[in-house]
């Protein structure tokens, strides 16, 4: 930000600051904060140290600047404000009245007024509530507030710069990676960067972001092994394991585990990445026992957290002894394909695409939308979708908005078609004199073409194996059929393709695109994270977005209802559709994701992801899922067209009689609850709409049973 007396009409980036604050004690030793602070100037720490060891806790080429150009140190414990007040890790008012206090920018008293005149203009539609939060947050910055004593001379203690990519990297990760992770991406040449747009995935564990005051801390004798923590988990940095009783020698003193339920043999183990946690709460309030508490990230690390995760993350994968992958707990011992990227703390999105990649991700090929699932899904450079031990896992690719069903329709034409030059290739051979075993392994792939469970991906491995060895002996024709195989391999195994994105692509802006390929009647899936507004550009109104909702161009409540896309894809009668809601049924999202991606044709299905644009507390993210189904807001229910072949209606409605009602939700939320302050009457007009809307909708679906 730059300040004048008179108006700023030159635009550029600064460089030479007066003032510096760091919001996040975790960017300490990570990026060169005090760079390129004036003399003079001040620098503003959120931390929660105590004032007589901050200056400790900086690099020592912090200290040195701060010796050599005067700067005025301050340290506040804003993340402790924000909580006792309520606004839980949003420091960002507490933050701006620093800044106002110590900057001289304004006079303070002065200063003080006007935040509290923008607070209640920007946040009195979220409820007198919210706004008194910030206020009280305002109040309690000056007394908080500290000025640090700065030494003459560096003090014997600092804190090492961080090593963020390990030795031995690949030029990408050192040249392109670590400095974008610094913020010292501008300084890449452009020769350095990849000429074919292919960034390798697998990076987003690279950040070790650390960002977390407060991470969970896994009490085992409450635990009843359920895994559902590690099911709702956004970043997949909370994770179960099987391990062999075998495989623990040389743990280190502090990795307790606990003998496995229903898999003699094995221990069971809960491990949190605590440099990976968001420290979004979501698992804690999932607990159904009360095993899960928040301790600073500090006391767990000095208790061998760091080393537990490491060691944790190198014992065996996918070890799933007597359980099953389809199923809730199963499917929390299968490795996440999709672990610690970047979207928002309790972020409702991420935990079903994360889970899609625990059942399909190393045969998965994604084309995504841009928005939300884009930016957190694959912000260059580091990627979170990444591989399993064979090297296997999702493939992704962003397309336009506009576009997505098409783009990943495309990759479905692609893959049948070189599926069916593969099948032709072997076909010819199994017509050949070639080596019997080599037929018979042949013989067992073409015997189960779309079979894609593990012995059917044992008879593609072995086959693989043996196609190379096969040619150096194999005559001219069968050499070249041998070729073909060899290159068109991969395609053994049907490949998993799924369409993703947001309601602003699939209700809106793409929505043209989607119906298209729904009604092509080829085998795509598309799953849609329905978080009823355009979420990744700040909330605006879609055609999901439901009466009375408030969001960007339906600033006075939207007034007309949700566009139904379920109920669209259903007239089709040849696509598979369903409405799921994770932390409403877990087992009912688990098989309608299963289903939608076994049947042989079109499949979508429409997920509800909260959303911070909802104005909810986001710890509570997947209680929101039940309260929406509870309440009727949101149904559930799968149309299974293969039904209809064995005599039954296609039709399952998964939701039970609303126990709540619609209003009970609606006032859960502020995009609602906000309206009574702003227009109260419209408020209570629009909220009488939606609850004979919801209600008359539950009844209609009720008929298709």
């Amino acid at each position: 930000m730059r300040f004048g007396k008179t108006p700023i009409h030159s635009q550029y980036l600064v460089t030479r600051e007066d003032f510096v604050a760091c919001h996040n004690q975790a960017f300490i030793g990570r990026f060169d904060i005090l760079g390129g602070i004036k003399d003079n100037g001040v620098f503003l720490l959120n931390s929660n140290w105590e004032s007589s060891e901050a200056f400790d806790k900086l690099t020592c080429a912090m200290q040195q600047t701060i010796i050599d150009r005067k700067i005025k140190f301050y340290n506040i414990d804003g993340l402790k404000i924000a909580e006792e007040v309520g606004l839980g890790g949003r420091v960002n008012t507490v933050m701006q009245t620093a800044f106002f206090l110590i900057s001289g920018v304004l006079d303070r008293e002065e200063a003080i007024q006007l935040i509290k005149e923008s607070i209640t203009k920007t946040y009195g539609r979220k409820g007198q509530e919210v706004v008194d939060m910030n206020l009280k947050a305002v109040d309690r910055v000056n007394e908080a507030l500290v000025q640090i004593d700065v030494p003459t001379m560096l003090p014997a203690c600092n804190t090492p710069n961080k090593k963020l990519v390990p030795d031995g990297m690949n030029d990408f990760t050192n040249n392109i990676i670590e400095p974008i992770m610094r913020e010292m991406g501008d300084q890449i040449k452009v020769s350095q960067m990849p000429l074919d747009g292919f960034v390798e995935t697998g990076t987003a564990r690279l950040e070790k972001r650390s960002v977390a005051a407060a991470v969970p801390h896994w009490i085992a004798e409450n635990c009843i092994q359920c895994n559902q923590c590690s099911f709702v988990c956004p970043h997949a940095a909370i994770r179960s394991k099987l391990v062999k009783d075998e495989d623990l020698n040389g743990k280190p003193a502090s990795f307790n585990t606990l003998k496995a339920m229903g898999a003699e043999g094995h221990q069971y183990k809960i491990q949190v990445y605590i440099d990976d946690c968001q420290s979004c709460r979501v698992c804690v309030n999932e607990c159904p026992k009360a095993a899960l508490v928040m301790k600073p990230i500090e006391e767990e690390r000095a208790n061998g957290e760091q080393a537990n995760y490491e060691y944790f993350d190198a014992l065996p994968n996918d070890v799933l002894a007597n359980f099953k992958e389809g199923t809730v707990k199963g499917s929390q011992f299968k490795q996440p394909l999709l672990e610690f990227s970047g979207a928002c703390a309790g972020c409702g999105q991420t935990p079903y695409i994360k889970l899609l990649t625990q059942l399909f991700g190393d045969r998965m090929i994604i084309a995504n939308a841009t928005g939300c699932s884009s930016i957190w899904g694959g912000t260059f450079p580091t990627i979170p979708y990444c591989k399993n031990k064979d090297g296997k896992g999702p493939a992704w690719a962003n397309s336009l908005f506009e576009d997505n069903a098409e783009y990943g329709y495309g990759m479905r034409l692609a893959v049948r078609s070189h599926r069916k030059l593969l099948k032709l290739a072997l076909q010819h051979l199994m017509e050949k004199s070639i080596d019997a075993a080599l037929k018979e392994t042949i013989g067992a792939r073409l015997e189960a073409w779309d079979a894609v469970d593990a012995p059917a991906k044992e008879n593609a491995a072995k086959l693989k194996a043996m196609l190379p060895k096969a040619m150096e002996t194999a005559c001219e024709g069968c050499a070249k059929l041998m070729r073909r195989a060899i290159e068109l391999q991969d395609y053994l195994i049907e490949k998993s393709i799924w369409a993703l994105g947001g309601d602003g692509w699939a209700y809106d802006i793409g929505f043209g695109g989607l119906d298209h390929v729904m009604a092509s009647n080829h085998n795509i899936n598309v799953f849609v994270m329905d978080t009823e507004v355009y979420s990744n550009t700040g909330g605006q109104a879609s055609k999901s977005t439901p009466m009375g909702s408030i969001a960007r161009f339906a600033e006075a409540g939207k007034n007309t209802s949700k566009k139904d896309l379920g109920m669209m894809m259903m007239s089709y009668g040849y696509v598979y559709v369903a409405s799921i809601a994770m932390g409403a049924n877990k087992n009912q999202a688990m098989q309608a994701i299963q289903e939608a991606e076994a049947y042989p044709g079109p499949s979508i299905i429409i997920a509800y992801a909260p959303c911070i644009n909802h104005g909810i507390d986001m710890s509570m993210s997947q209680k929101h899922e039940k309260l929406a189904v509870d309440a009727g807001y949101w149904l559930l229910y799968r149309y299974n067209p293969l039904n209809k072949l064995q005599g039954k209606n296609p039709f399952t409605l998964d939701s039970k009689e609303p126990t709540l009602s619609v209003q009970e939700f609606l006032n859960a939320e502020k995009r609602y609850s906000g309206l009574k302050n702003i227009f109260p009457e419209r408020a209570q007009e629009l909220n009488d709409c939606a609850g004979t809307f919801f209600k008359e909708r539950y009844e209609a679906y009720k008929k298709l049973t």
